[in-house]
């Protein structure tokens, strides 16, 4: 593992470091901020997965939680969203391809060779924090848009794995959605049934979550035909699905929203992960 570049923040480290990644074939760059309790002792993890087009520095530079999670003692991960390289397979859209990888392993060529995201958060990435940073085997996780969609999605089917889940703005219902529909067929094929793994609110009905969930949306969002939170909002309801569902009057899909509620989620994963 090489170390990017170290920065002091709140009293503790945000780091940028490059691995080679056997799950996804290529380099792959990740940030983790260690708060400062770290220095006395192991601290619970909390996971950030971003959406379309994001690297590993948007909700590093952009969502302002290093303050609150040094505030709270938990550490944070922001992985990439894709594979990248001049060998790894793209596409002229900026919603399929690198910086689209939708926490999915994909089927198809040309996207199976590389594009194994939800093996790389939930094995190897996972592997490489807990061995290589002082931090406790407790993990929360959380995200924004497609990130979102990733959160829900990987802690419903790892339920043994994470402990607390939330999401920003979450693309909510992706088998009903162009932003789901064209990505998932591209990368795990036309059979849809294939697809229920990696969408939410289909999740929801079939596995439920072991605790309480908490999303936030902006009411003001520009793509909110495309997220669908009605149906992940009537699917809690139906299901009887502990968790708050919270409608933010004027927000749009921006890090601005994220920043805003950023502090309140940090704060939920902290009561629940120690």
């Amino acid at each position: 593992m090489e170390t990017i570049s170290e920065n002091r923040s709140f009293g503790g480290v945000q780091g940028v470091y490059r691995h080679a990644s056997n799950t996804c074939g290529c380099d792959m760059t990740f940030a983790v901020y260690m708060p400062p309790q770290a220095e006395d002792g192991p601290v619970p993890v909390l996971w950030y997965l971003s959406g379309l087009t994001c690297t590993h520095e948007n909700a590093m530079a952009k969502a302002g939680m290093q303050e609150h999670a040094a505030e709270h003692g938990i550490a944070l991960v922001f992985p990439d969203t894709s594979p990248r390289g001049d060998n790894v397979a793209n596409d002229e859209a900026y919603d399929l391809g690198q910086g689209a990888g939708f926490y999915v392993n994909a089927t198809r060529a040309p996207w199976k060779t590389h594009f194994r995201m939800y093996d790389y958060v939930v094995n190897e990435l996972r592997d490489i924090v807990v061995k290589q940073f002082d931090v406790q085997d407790r993990h929360g996780i959380t995200g924004h848009s497609m990130g979102g969609h990733g959160a829900l999605t990987i802690a419903m089917r790892n339920p043994d794995l994470f402990e607390s889940v939330s999401a920003f703005a979450p693309i909510a219902n992706p088998t009903q959605s162009d932003w789901g529909r064209k990505q998932l067929s591209a990368y795990l094929g036309d059979d849809e049934s294939a697809w229920a793994d990696h969408d939410a609110t289909l999740l929801l009905e079939d596995k439920g979550w072991k605790g309480d969930i908490l999303v936030d949306q902006g009411q003001a969002d520009q793509f909110l035909d495309l997220l669908k939170p009605d149906a992940l909002a009537e699917m809690m309801a139906r299901r009887r699905q502990p968790g708050t569902f919270r409608m933010q009057k004027g927000y749009d899909h921006s890090y601005f929203f994220v920043n805003s509620f950023a502090g309140d989620h940090v704060a939920w994963h902290a009561e629940r992960l120690q």
